[in-house]
């Protein structure tokens, strides 16, 4: 090959490597404008301010804000919310938020929701992540991977992978009561309500306590309401902090030390620590002893 051929054939080379390569890392677009303690606040009816986002800076873009060390609060007539996060996109064109980084979503009657990333839509009072997802209220904690529900917490539903753990209120230092500790799995959907205390389990649902064990598909646990008395505040729409009753369906199954009960639906009331089976009920007992504790349905 002539040297001629040959510095031909490098020079096409390099052009080619350069237009492919200089494609692929384009210049890093500017923002309009950077300012910092950037804030932005919306308001309702009579003129109530009704949201307010802010952060200690802002790159400010066409369409979006991009913001450092977030913080957004909702100022709701019933319990207001306040949204923290490391770093955050605000759309101009419909006011959505995204939130990333050390999210954390705190209300005012002291719910908890930590995660990595949110999507905050504010017209529709919703807020939603397919990230791991941990919430603490009461004495109630829940993990689970994606979650969409309000921005106050009082309504609330998970994706998938779900744990549940309830600890009994432990007044006086008296630990004794961690006997009635409850841990609930199920691999489907968990929606709460903590409005009306009820949480609804789907698929391959477990729940654990020291004396007994119930697999089903499906499950409803009722919360007793967190006050209690004359002196109880009517609008407490706190988790209590004991289970009244359990409603498992489909596929029962119902571990007693040695002994164990099937059926299509089973009923556990806490106070008394009994059960009600329904639906061609089983049992198989090694101790006769146990039997007190079980009604029979149809």
């Amino acid at each position: 090959m002539s040297l001629k051929n040959f510095s031909f054939i490098l020079v096409f080379f390099l052009l080619s490597f350069n237009s492919a390569f200089g494609a692929v890392a384009p210049e890093p677009q500017e923002s309009d404008q950077q300012i910092s303690d950037f804030s932005l606040s919306g308001y309702g009816d009579k003129g109530k301010k009704s949201w307010d986002i802010s952060g200690k800076s802002a790159d400010i873009f066409t369409e979006v804000v991009k913001l450092k060390d977030v913080d957004g609060n909702l100022y709701d007539k019933e319990e207001n919310v306040n949204l923290t996060a490391k770093k955050g996109d605000f759309n101009k064109s419909d006011g959505k938020v995204h939130l990333e980084e050390d999210v954390v979503i705190t209300t005012a009657g002291g719910a908890k929701l930590t995660t990595d990333s949110m999507d905050w839509d504010r017209k529709n009072q919703l807020v939603s992540t397919n990230d791991k997802v941990n919430i603490n209220k009461d004495n109630i904690t829940i993990v689970g991977m994606g979650a969409h529900g309000e921005p106050n917490l009082n309504k609330v539903a998970l994706n998938k992978d779900v744990r549940v753990d309830i600890n009994p209120a432990t007044a006086n230092g008296n630990d004794s009561v961690l006997k009635d500790k409850v841990v609930i799995t199920c691999d489907g959907e968990l929606i709460v309500d903590y409005e009306k205390n009820i949480a609804s389990f789907y698929d391959n649902v477990k729940v654990e306590r020291p004396d007994l064990t119930i697999y089903s598909d499906k499950m409803d646990l009722y919360f007793v309401r967190g006050s209690t008395g004359p002196a109880a505040n009517q609008t407490d729409k706190s988790m209590a902090s004991s289970i009244d009753r359990i409603v498992a369906s489909g596929n029962v199954k119902i571990v007693r030390g040695e002994n164990i009960s099937y059926s299509q639906e089973a009923e556990y009331k806490a106070l008394d620590k009994k059960i009600i089976l329904s639906g061609r009920p089983k049992l198989v007992f090694y101790s006769t002893g146990e039997l007190k504790d079980a009604s029979f349905g149809n």
